[in-house]
């Protein structure tokens, strides 16, 4: 193994992200992995699985900015986390001229549901979850009406972003987001697999052969129209 392999394995490791170069395509791609909890502000516990915002940030602008990346796949398994820090994910990988990818497996629920739909085209596999809920604060009482309206502006904010991104209305996301007899001890609806594509979050179900094959052809169409 080479000092290259040694630092897309340190990369790998620490930052979940690493390089897909090795293809019959000859296409550089960018991986980046969205595991465990999306950590924001605050650290979480050093034995918990995160995302940290400020190594995805600085990565995708870099992504933006090289000439070498014909394309990013996004793989995600995410219990979600810190609102904030998940949607400047999402709405980062909204904004990248680079052809784009996602592919949920085991789950991307809460703040993980707008970082799934943000990219050009989106994979669920068939056992892949999705959890759809209300903005809220675990332990928090709302006792003041700008704590209201802030929740309101969030869950417009989130809801905004998804429908925007995806197939899915805002009446509908509000719908699924309000269920009540899905979740035992919460609000909201799990969708799984090809209930996620029905309900218009997720365009296909698909593991990664489908997900790499689908982002071949959209490098490809776009190197087509330079």
């Amino acid at each position: 193994m080479n000092m290259s392999d040694n630092n897309e394995m340190d990369n790998l490791k620490e930052y979940g992200t690493g390089k897909l170069d090795k293809n019959n395509k000859n296409y550089n791609i960018e991986l980046i992995t969205i595991i465990g909890e999306i950590e924001g502000h605050d650290n979480l516990s050093a034995s918990a699985k995160t995302t940290k915002y400020e190594h995805i940030l600085p990565k995708l602008a870099m992504i933006e900015d090289s000439d070498e990346t014909d394309g990013v796949l996004i793989i995600i398994h995410t219990m979600g986390g810190d609102v904030e820090a998940g949607l400047a994910i999402a709405e980062m990988i909204a904004s990248i001229s680079k052809p784009t990818v996602s592919l949920v497996l085991g789950g991307s629920h809460s703040i993980g549901v707008p970082i799934a739909v943000s990219t050009q085209y989106s994979f669920i596999v068939p056992t892949g979850t999705m959890v759809i809920h209300p903005v809220r604060m675990s332990g928090t009482v709302i006792s003041s009406s700008q704590t209201y309206a802030y929740f309101r502006q969030m869950q417009n904010r989130i809801t905004g972003f998804v429908s925007s991104h995806s197939n899915i209305s805002e009446d509908r996301l509000n719908e699924l987001m309000t269920e009540t007899e899905q979740l035992t001890k919460d609000v909201g609806s799990i969708l799984v697999g090809k209930q996620a594509v029905n309900e218009g979050l997720i365009n296909a179900v698909g593991g990664i052969s489908l997900a790499t094959e689908k982002l071949y052809k959209l490098i490809e169409e776009k190197q087509s129209t330079r």
